[in-house]
This record gives C-alpha cells, structure tokens and sequence, in this order.
C-alpha cells in the first residue's frame, strides 16, 4: 500500500499518565503487584492519587506511546480512541495532534471521564499501573474511522483496550476493514493479566484475524500456556506472518515463516523507567515494516526506540528518533 495516507493507524486507550516515584512498601500498603497494570474505579483512582508523591503528567496509552514513537521516527500515524469532553480530554487531544498524529475520534459529552493512568516507578525501575479506564470504556464500533483505516498500512490494535466488551466487536470490524482494504493488522498483548482475562479470544484473535504480534516474554507464555520460554515460541510460531517477542536485556525474537532471529538489545547508560518500552519497541518494529525493512532491522529499530525510553522517567522520546537512528544506525536505508 504505497499510496497509504498513514503508515500506523493505532486503536487504543487513550489516557493520561501521571508518573511518579514509588517503593515496594507504598505498592505492598496499597495492594499493588510490582510490574501488573490494575484495572480500578474512579474512587480509587482519587484515593491513590492523593497518596502518591509529586508526579509528571503526560498524555499517554500504550497505543498512543507507540503512535508517538512512529512520529518521532518520521511516520505517517492516525489513532483512535475515546476521551470525554474534559480537560484531560482536550490535554490529550492536543498532545497526539501536536506530535503529528491525527486523531479524530468525537469527545463524548457525557458518561464518564477521561481515563488516567497512575504509574508508579520503584527504584529497581520497574513500573507498576493502576488505571482507571473512564471513557475508554465505551469505544466501539461505531467510533471507527473506515476509510482512515483503508488508508492505513497496518492498524495496531491495543491488547488493553481488549477489557471493556465493546471493544472485542470493534477490533474485529477494524481487523476486517483493514484485511479487506489490502492492510496488515497487529496487536500487541499488552500485559500477561490482560491475556489470562482474555485468553481464548486473545488466541481466537491471533489464529485468526492478526498479522503482526507483539509480546514479551511472560504474555507469551501467558497466551500459549507454556512455562518453558522455547515451549512458548514452538507453540506460537506460524500462528501469524510475524511474531516479535521482547525479553528485557535479552533483546528480541522475531518469528517469521523463514524462521526466528535473535536481535540483542541495544546499550543503555542507565536504566531508570522501564514504562513504555514495549510500546516504543512496537513503533520502531512497526515504522520498519512499513519501510520495507526485513524482521532483523525492524527488531534493531525498536530495541533502539525501547533504549531511549528506559534511559530516563516517562513514556515518550525526549528526543528524536529519526535523528537517534540516523546517529546510531546510520547503516539502514530508509
């Protein structure tokens, strides 16, 4: 599709981050499972957020880190997602818009609010998220944008966003448009929780409806039922055209019908938040493919991506990644 008017077209949670430094005593005090995302309500959303320290807040989303990473690399993104027609609303209208990724979708004028999602970064860096999905919720079908998606390279779908039940029909009716429009579809699983919520349709989906998959080590084992990490991919390989699994300091495996590829991860100086680098690692795989690189250089795109988020607090590029790429993989032609 050389003519797409958008390289990505992400559907996802579209929330509002706020980030903060915590230890394992605050998240033992408050029921929290280090490196889990926890599904709360807005009563609890306020009590945790008056307890946690000062915080960062940012536009933010799995799927909407990943279409920030695609334009900061240079790509053509669209997303859609729900907000309400608040102020978070419009702060994280404005932030997509401001990074060169269109978005569209109506505010809602009432129900709930915008969603928000509390990170909390313990000193080992990992990140654990409890979040309170508000308007999210109610994204469905018809909140789709058809012929955006028909002029779409690959629509990526977010695994997160699988939780509220209107959302499954919406993922499938996007998967279907795309397919029919000569489009690829991804997913990203998101988070190991999410798949054990969702495991039959998760597997449903990737069987049937999903070209591209990505996932970490424990949603892959999660989604194949395989303590073994081998077991896992032996289990998954040929279920879709590509499969990228992540593995922290162990960098990433991409499976494709001509077998598996190793991909070391790249250097960092300092790790010190790991939040977002899955979804950073999606946009660089995904900008790749959708610039005619093989599975090996998409993999490098996105463990460089995954490198400069995890080198400082927040889930988006503090700089840029088509100059980063430029610097540090001068050798891809793009």
């Amino acid at each position: 599709m050389t003519s797409a008017a958008f390289d990505v077209l992400g559907i996802g949670n579209a929330i509002v981050d706020v980030i903060t430094r915590a230890d394992d005593a605050f998240l033992g005090k408050h029921g929290l499972v280090k490196g889990s995302m926890m599904l709360i309500d807005e009563a609890r959303a306020e009590q945790l957020y008056a307890a946690m320290g000062p915080g960062v807040e940012v536009s933010g989303g799995s799927c909407g880190n990943t279409m920030a990473g695609v334009a900061s690399f240079g790509g053509k993104g669209a997303y859609i997602g729900k907000v309400r027609d608040d102020q978070l609303g419009q702060v994280f209208r404005h932030d997509i818009n401001a990074l060169g990724v269109a978005f569209d979708t109506k505010a809602a004028k009432n129900g709930p609010s915008t969603a928000r999602c509390l990170v909390l970064v313990t000193p080992d860096a990992q990140r654990t998220m409890a979040t309170y999905l508000g308007a999210c919720v109610d994204l469905g079908p018809e909140d789709l944008d058809a012929e955006a998606i028909k002029r779409s390279q690959l629509v990526y779908l977010e695994g997160y966003l699988y939780d509220p039940p209107r959302a499954k029909a919406a993922f499938l009716e996007a998967a279907k448009i795309a397919h029919e429009a000569g489009g690829g579809v991804a997913l990203t699983l998101s988070d190991p929780f999410c798949v054990e919520r969702h495991k039959a349709d998760f597997q449903d989906l990737v069987d049937h409806h999903v070209d591209v998959l990505f996932a970490n080590e424990a949603e892959l084992k999660a989604l194949t039922g395989c303590s073994d990490f081998d077991h896992a991919v032996a289990e998954v390989r040929g279920k879709c055209a590509v499969a990228a699994i992540t593995r922290s300091a162990l960098g990433s495996v991409v499976l494709t019908d001509e077998g598996a590829v190793t991909v070391p991860a790249m250097p960092v100086s300092e790790l010190v938040d790991t939040t977002g680098a899955g979804d950073l690692y999606a946009a660089g795989f995904l900008f790749g493919m959708t610039h005619g690189l093989g599975p090996a250089d998409c993999a490098r795109l996105g463990g460089l991506a995954a490198a400069e988020i995890i080198s400082h607090m927040g889930a988006r590029p503090l700089v840029s990644l088509k100059q980063l790429r430029r610097e540090r993989l001068p050798e891809l032609s793009l």
